[in-house]
């Protein structure tokens, strides 16, 4: 690679942490003089805990924004560099999580990930959402959910023979699960809400 080359991939990771971090969840409520959307629920700043507040467009609104954010890092990406949608894609998915204004405690990053999936291979991502809503609709759980449906892109890029979009999609499913010890622990004791349930 050349020097410029250091100078795009370097554009497009912040580029791409930029608009991943970007806190839609937080800003809504804020719009719609809600609470600090942080300071109910699980703390979180995505869709299913803004659905805690009651207020069901706000929850869809979120959703569709942290979904497109990921698709629209994307997008730009490749735009800019070959194999560029992949490495704005993770910055996304790592702003999503980590966003430096908000003390690096973002989101968990499942409609980043599913916006993402969407730029890079949109068939995985109608897949994803299957997956979501069937096991959403047998156990009623969000997080459980999100957990089955991650788990299940990696091997399947893997059996598309998408070796880089396993590689990336495993790492993203990874910290995936780690944002969501919590939710594991709380599955694992009984004490995890249901998905429309305003308790933690």
């Amino acid at each position: 690679m050349v020097l410029t080359d250091y100078f795009t991939i370097f554009g497009i990771l912040i580029v791409g942490y930029v608009l991943g971090s970007l806190p839609f969840g937080l800003w809504l409520t804020k719009f719609a003089g809600l609470k600090d959307i942080r300071t109910i629920g699980s703390g979180n700043i995505g869709a299913t805990n803004v659905l805690r507040t009651g207020n069901k467009g706000l929850a869809v609104a979120t959703l569709l924004a942290d979904v497109f954010k990921g698709t629209a890092a994307v997008l730009l990406g490749n735009l800019l560099y070959p194999e560029g949608g992949l490495i704005a894609g993770l910055a996304a998915f790592v702003g999503h999580l980590h966003p430096v204004w908000l003390g690096f405690k973002g989101g968990k990053g499942v409609a980043t990930y599913i916006g993402i999936l969407l730029g890079l291979y949109w068939t995985a991502a109608l897949l994803f959402c299957a997956v979501w809503l069937a096991t959403a609709l047998l156990f009623r759980y969000s997080s459980v959910s999100s957990l089955v449906s991650t788990l299940i892109i990696p091997p399947s890029f893997y059996f598309l023979n998408e070796p880089l979009l396993a590689i990336l999609f495993l790492c993203m499913t990874a910290l995936v699960f780690l944002n969501h010890d919590a939710n594991i622990v709380r599955l694992l004791t009984g004490k995890e809400s249901k998905i429309g349930s305003k308790e933690h």
